[in-house]
């Protein structure tokens, strides 16, 4: 799964050590040059933040995607053409009610009667289908290669190094969030007795004279915590949030001896053997949270009153349970594909990722059949801080292999951007490059549906795939007559562009010209691209 780890988390250890412890022209285009705009200087309002992907860079500074303006301006009563959208994904809460009324249902399978009875080969697959059975935990691929002895030489021994390297970095990770939030429960435990009150905030420190080193110690912790969060306990629970997700590397992503994928009762490298999952693609944990935030970002049922807006305003969302807390099988995601493909998707949003692909072909294979069947395929570029244009970042699966040409012209790879236009605005997590990486979308603290009907931000490029995938829904539905790869082609060319210079790799240090980590060099503008794709669809405009 594609996945980065909380922002916030890195902000509170670094502040801990302190103390010692290319294309067509658009016929009409809203922007002429941005890079004229003055940057936006103000915090973000809360509004803004939970709505910031959708605004536009020309009124509010802030490079989203011109949704809402796409909304009022061009779209406001038309009626378009409901668009299938396969989210392969983790599973999702589909009793969400910002998403259980823009569910995919199939009309062919009577619900809980354990009958195919549409003949697809899947059964009581109502809202899609799980191939994870009651698994969730899983390894990284590289544990498996080591573990089952997969692939070459050269492939056991390339694992079996980076297996080493993460296992030792994600020891010593848990090791010092541990250390850091013992520190910082201790202090916050020692300032309230010696406030005596239960809650305080930085002025409240601020009066302590401290009188002795320790104490002096504690309020210089947690003065510092507090820039960083509102209160102590919500920075404990983020602390505890990082030791969970390196104990969860070590006793499961990194550990050769777990076997997450036993209780599903299938071989994962038998292609053929296919007889295994269920239809309830529901998410079987809370913790199990990314494919219903997925599915929000694309989606979420606009304007009723409730969290969030999702991109596109006339879809249904096909649930496909296949990307567990580790890395997803190439089976389950060959077939999932195949799945979405044969039950009507016209886009699927792939938010995963993943440095080994013993079976590649078999993706390949499937992405090629979308490709055959007109369907889109968007996929995040990983959140690695890497140049996926170096042979020795592998993200897989990717449509353009050892940077060669494009085995098929449906698949769009997606970076993040941050909310703040300029220097920044490349979120330090994504991974970039000119022949890799097709465009750029928000990813980083987006708000969107999450679990028992709750709400929350999540960053990564996860989050900027499904942002664009959302876009390629509204041009196909009110477009329809327009292909998979004449979209991809209207969304990677009608994004908007920028002379900036960005920083890349969560280097302050590393700077690069925007335009040239991306193929398009563009963020996408779903205004812009709604322009483009009525100037094509009515043969005004040639790709």
């Amino acid at each position: 799964m594609t996945m980065t780890f909380n922002k916030s988390m890195l902000a509170i250890m670094a502040s801990f050590l302190l103390f010692g412890c290319g294309g067509t022209a658009l016929v009409s285009t809203p922007i002429e040059n941005i890079d004229t705009l003055p940057l936006k200087t103000a915090e973000l309002t809360e509004a803004e933040k939970k709505n910031w992907g959708h605004l536009d860079l020309l009124t509010d500074t802030i490079p989203g995607m011109s949704v809402d303006k796409a909304y009022a301006e061009i779209i406001k009563d038309k009626k378009g053409k409901t668009v299938v959208v396969a989210v392969l994904d983790a599973g999702m809460d589909l009793t969400h009610e910002d998403l259980k009324n823009v569910l995919w249902v199939n009309e062919k399978e009577i619900p809980g009667n354990n009958i195919d009875d549409d003949n697809n080969g899947y059964v009581d697959d109502i809202h899609g289908y799980n191939f994870l059975g009651d698994s969730y935990n899983e390894q990284l691929e590289m544990a498996r290669i080591v573990a089952l002895n997969l692939g070459d030489a050269a492939l056991q021994a390339r694992a079996k190094e980076n297996l080493e390297k993460d296992y030792d970095k994600a020891l010593q990770n848990k090791q010092r969030y541990e250390q850091i939030y013992q520190a910082v429960k201790n202090a916050d435990s020692d300032v309230k007795e010696l406030l005596g009150k239960d809650t305080y905030t930085k002025k409240d420190l601020a009066t302590i004279k401290p009188e002795n080193e320790a104490m002096m110690g504690n309020v210089g912790i947690l003065t510092q915590m507090l820039t960083i969060k509102d209160s102590i306990s919500e920075v404990l629970k983020d602390l505890n949030n990082g030791i969970t997700y390196f104990s969860d590397q070590l006793n499961y992503n990194l550990n050769v001896d777990f076997n997450g994928r036993e209780i599903v009762g299938d071989d994962p490298y038998d292609i053929t053997d296919t007889n295994y999952g269920d239809g309830n693609p529901q998410s079987r944990l809370e913790d199990e949270s990314h494919g219903t935030h997925v599915a929000g970002i694309i989606g979420a049922e606009r304007n009723n009153g409730k969290g969030a807006n999702g991109v596109a305003n006339n879809v249904k969302l096909m649930s496909i349970r296949a990307v567990p807390n580790g890395d997803e099988y190439d089976k389950d995601i060959a077939l999932g594909i195949r799945y979405a493909v044969d039950n009507g998707a016209r886009i699927i949003n792939g938010s995963f990722g993943k440095s080994f692909s013993p079976n590649a072909e078999w993706v390949y294979d499937a992405i090629k059949y979308a490709a055959e069947n007109d369907v889109l395929f968007v996929h995040a570029a990983g959140n690695s801080s890497q140049d996926l244009d170096d042979p020795k970042n592998p993200n897989f699966p990717n449509d353009q292999i050892n940077n060669g040409p494009e085995m098929a012209d449906n698949v769009i790879t997606v970076g993040a951007l941050t909310s703040k236009y300029g220097s920044e605005m490349v979120a330090s997590f994504s991974n970039y490059g000119a022949i890799n990486v097709d465009v750029f979308a928000p990813g980083s603290a987006i708000y969107s549906t999450m679990p028992e009907s709750k709400y929350d931000f999540q960053g990564g490029t996860s989050m900027a795939a499904p942002a664009v995938a959302g876009v390629a829904a509204l041009i196909m539905s009110y477009y329809p007559d327009l292909s998979a790869s004449q979209v991809k082609k209207i969304i990677m060319q009608s994004g908007l562009s920028s002379k900036s210079k960005v920083s890349v790799g969560g280097d302050d240090n590393k700077s690069m010209d925007f335009k040239d980590i991306s193929k398009s060099g563009k963020m996408v503008n779903a205004y812009n691209a709604l322009i483009m794709a009525e100037a094509v669809s009515k043969g005004k405009l040639k790709l």
